[in-house]
This record gives C-alpha cells, sequence and structure tokens, in this order.
C-alpha cells in the first residue's frame, strides 16, 4: 500500500458529474481517498443552481414508453456488468470501490452483481407491489369499465446514496422502471457505482434527463430534495431526525436488526445462522444483525458467538480472503473510543480494546465485537456500528417486543406464533423472519423496508364513457 502514495494527479479515476446535457466536468472537485490514504479519484462537485436546473429539465421531459424502459434496464444490467466505465472495466471498478468504501473486495464483487440482478429485475421487483385489482395503463378493458389505475406520486425521484457498499443502488432503478426520472446524489464514500450504473442506463437507452449523477456539497443535497417530488436518503439518527416529519421523503436510517431466540428452540442448532447474520457483507450492512436475545442465560450463546467472530483474520481489502472492513486508522480508533463508551456495564468477550487492527499504511481492518448484557436495554441494543458488533441479552415473554423494536428486520426462532403476532403488528419492525433465517436474506418478492413502489405510487379510480 505505501506506494499507492506515490500516484500522481494523472493516475486518478475522473468522476464526472452527469446531467442532461452529458458529462459535466466542474471547476470545484474533491479528491477520493482509499482507507489507506491515498488519493485515488477526483470528483466532479456540482453547486446548487446546477442541481435546480437538471431537475427542472428532468421535470420537462414524459416518461419513456413502458416496453422501451424494460428493454432499457434488461441491456443496462449487461452494461454495468461488462461495460467499461471512466476508464475501468467491471474489475477494475470492483477493485477501486473496495478500497475507497473499506469493503472487502469479494464483499463488494458480490454486490455489484447483485446490482446488475437488481437492475434488470426492476420491472418484475415492482410487480409485487401492485395491487392486484390496478391497472398500469387507463387503456386496459378493465379500468375502462371502471376500476383503479395505478399511477404515479410525481415525476422526479431524488436518491441520495449511501456509501456502505454497492447494493444501496439495485433498489432506485425501480423508479425508472415506474416512469420517474431520477436524480442520484453518490455518497463520497463510494461514488463509483452510482456513476458507472448511470452511465450503464444511458448508453442503454435511456435518455440524459432520464438519470443524472450529481455529486454535490450540503447545499446541493438540500437542493436535490428540494426539487425532487419524492426523495430517498440514507444515514444515521441526525438524517432520520431531519425528515421524520417530511411525508415527501424515504428515510433508510439504521437497520438494529435483532434476532430473538426462545426457550423451545435450542441456539446450538443455529449458531452458523446467528454468525452469519452479524458478519456476512463485512458487517456493514442496514441487515447485519445488531443484536441477539435469548429467552435463558444468553452467557453460552456469547461465548459461542465470540469464538467463531475471533476467529476471522483481518486482512487488507483487497485480499479475496478479507471478511472484515477497513477504516484509515484514526477513524478506526475513534469507533472504538465510541464502542468503548456505549458499552459500559456490559461485559466484553471481544470488548472495544481488540477492535482495531492495524495493518499498516495508515488503514486497519475492524475485528469483531460481542458483548454480554445483564438486560435488554434498548439503548444499548439499537447501537449500531459499521463492522461485526453485536450485543448478547436474555429475552422473557414479559419483556415482550419492546426490547425488539425499531428494527429493520427481526428473525424470530420461535415456536410462539403469538409472538409472530406481536411481531408483525408492530409498526416499527419492518419485517419478520420467523425461523433460522439470516436477517440479511433478501428476494425480490421480500420487502426491504416496504416496497418501494408503496411510497412512489397511489391507487386512482377510473371510469371510461363506453361510447
Amino acid at each position: 500500500m505505501a506506494d499507492e502514495r506515490a500516484r500522481t494527479a494523472t493516475d486518478l479515476a475522473v468522476i464526472d458529474a452527469l446531467g442532461p446535457d452529458g458529462e459535466y466536468r466542474t471547476r470545484r472537485r474533491e479528491a477520493i481517498f482509499s482507507t489507506a490514504g491515498a488519493a485515488v479519484a477526483e470528483l466532479s462537485l456540482v453547486p446548487p443552481l446546477y442541481v435546480s436546473r437538471t431537475l427542472a429539465a428532468q421535470r420537462r421531459v414524459v416518461p419513456l414508453p413502458v416496453e422501451q424502459r424494460a428493454a432499457a434496464l434488461s441491456r443496462a444490467a449487461g452494461i454495468f456488468a461488462d461495460g467499461v466505465d471512466a476508464g475501468l472495466d467491471f474489475e477494475a471498478y470492483v477493485r477501486l470501490a473496495s478500497r475507497i468504501s473499506g469493503v472487502p473486495i469479494a464483499v463488494t464483487r458480490a454486490g455489484a452483481r447483485g446490482v446488475a440482478d437488481a437492475v434488470s429485475g426492476a420491472f418484475d421487483a415492482v410487480g409485487p407491489a401492485r395491487p392486484v385489482g390496478a391497472a398500469l395503463d387507463w387503456r386496459e378493458e378493465r379500468a375502462r369499465r371502471g376500476g383503479a389505475v395505478w399511477v404515479r406520486r410525481g415525476e422526479v425521484f431524488a436518491v441520495h446514496a449511501a456509501g456502505n457498499g454497492p447494493g444501496v443502488h439495485g433498489l432506485w432503478p425501480q423508479a425508472l422502471a415506474l416512469g420517474y426520472r431520477v436524480a442520484v446524489r453518490p455518497s463520497r464514500r463510494e461514488p463509483l457505482t452510482a456513476h458507472r450504473l448511470v452511465n450503464a442506463l444511458r448508453r442503454a437507452g435511456f435518455r440524459p434527463e432520464d438519470a443524472v449523477y450529481l455529486p454535490t456539497d450540503h447545499a446541493g443535497a438540500d437542493e436535490i430534495i428540494r426539487s425532487a417530488d419524492l426523495a430517498m436518503v440514507y444515514g444515521g439518527r441526525q438524517v432520520v431526525d431531519k425528515y421524520a416529519d417530511d411525508p415527501g421523503v424515504i428515510v433508510n436510517g439504521p437497520g438494529r436488526s435483532k434476532i430473538v431466540i426462545t426457550a423451545d428452540h435450542d441456539w446450538r442448532d443455529h449458531v452458523d445462522v446467528i454468525v452469519d447474520s452479524i458478519a456476512d457483507l463485512g458487517g456493514m450492512a442496514c441487515v447485519n444483525t445488531t443484536a441477539v436475545l435469548y429467552e435463558g442465560d444468553p452467557g453460552p450463546l456469547a461465548r459461542a458467538i465470540a469464538r467463531r467472530l475471533a476467529a476471522i483474520e483481518p486482512l487488507p481489502t483487497d485480499d479475496e480472503r478479507a471478511l472484515l472492513p477497513t477504516q484509515p486508522l484514526d477513524q478506526a480508533r475513534a469507533l472504538a473510543d465510541y464502542l468503548a463508551a456505549k458499552a459500559t456495564g456490559s461485559t466484553p468477550l471481544l470488548g472495544a480494546d481488540q477492535v482495531v487492527a492495524d495493518l499498516g499504511d495508515g488503514y486497519a481492518a475492524l475485528r469483531p465485537a460481542v458483548h454480554l448484557l445483564p438486560a435488554p436495554a434498548a439503548d444499548t441494543l439499537n447501537v449500531e456500528l459499521p463492522f461485526p458488533c453485536v450485543w448478547v441479552s436474555p429475552w422473557s415473554p414479559s419483556a415482550g417486543v419492546e426490547p425488539l423494536r425499531h428494527s429493520l428486520v427481526v428473525t424470530a426462532m420461535t415456536n410462539d406464533e403469538r409472538l409472530i403476532d406481536e411481531l408483525l403488528a408492530e409498526p416499527s419492525i419492518a419485517s419478520v423472519y420467523a425461523g433460522p433465517h439470516p436477517t440479511w436474506h433478501a428476494a425480490p418478492g421480500i420487502p426491504h423496508d416496504g416496497f418501494l413502489a408503496d411510497a412512489l405510487m397511489r391507487n386512482k379510480g377510473f371510469i371510461q364513457d363506453s361510447g
């Protein structure tokens, strides 16, 4: 890694904005660094005025016909997986995205392949969200006789993307399938995937106005939200609080996913699923397990988890065997300090003092952390960090769903149907997996946090005069 720091400006990947008139290289540009501190790319940053003009241009065009959108999405998946963008073929893109984000290279590659699959399946993915009684077009006979038509709530959809892996970019192409024009503000933590995808969409047959790529600062980001009809944002507690009362913003905040195991299940039968739920995807995703609750003595379970996680070797991001994320050394130490403060009152089995694995060259892998709690304290159970970090706690039926609230996914290993009913009835739990399913499990027919189309579409009544 030491020789990375000797790279010259000519070695940098150049990532330009993609507006309605094509590529736009701004005078204001920002260097993008690997987690080892090497400058590896240069990103154009557009000003708020360019943002507002771009979204206005998007609003002036009508959607492409459905058949053209479907064909273009299918072609875009192949271009994304096999084409060259910003001078990078697929493998070069994966290597660079991994180095910037700190996501292990094999995890990055799998996530990128998943994006291609999601793009090709975007039309199929929106199907389960459409009410069976609603038509997609008023010209359908059932609508003309009197019925419902499934229509967009707006025309321009904005995305403030996350940077914890390529996979987040597999969702918003569904908006293109539904006829929206989409404006993407990439994360500076990983700006490559969105750039590659928007270019692939354009080469596949979408117009420049259909999908734009707008790297920008905070002022520009606010302008994207203001100028769009609907928006989706990713972020932590601060972002959730900022947009909590805005009905036009879909917020993807911390996942705080959990596993609960009742006394009628032997946890020893499920250690593989539990550990996989914690550590797969580098432990960085919102669907990774943050807490495991057990009806009984959780100590043996916590120690079994810790033994398994302790065996994961810290390796450089570009090692194909790597399973742990990396961060600049100072940021890794700051995360460990934060964990130590939050872990007060718990028993560390893999504590904050061993999290930072210095790899040299100024960056570190983040070893897993496991803490045993004396009681299911919700404030601690919901502490989510961007590496394999889990809280293990006792649970009892008298505690109910309270410690499991505010979870993107709850995997419930139980025969208690009443508990499943209560979990499904709890508004702050997005998904419930009954049985030994990893919390990261995904499938086109399973909504992530509701279907995206739930927020983008609505039903309108329609009837046409038979004459």
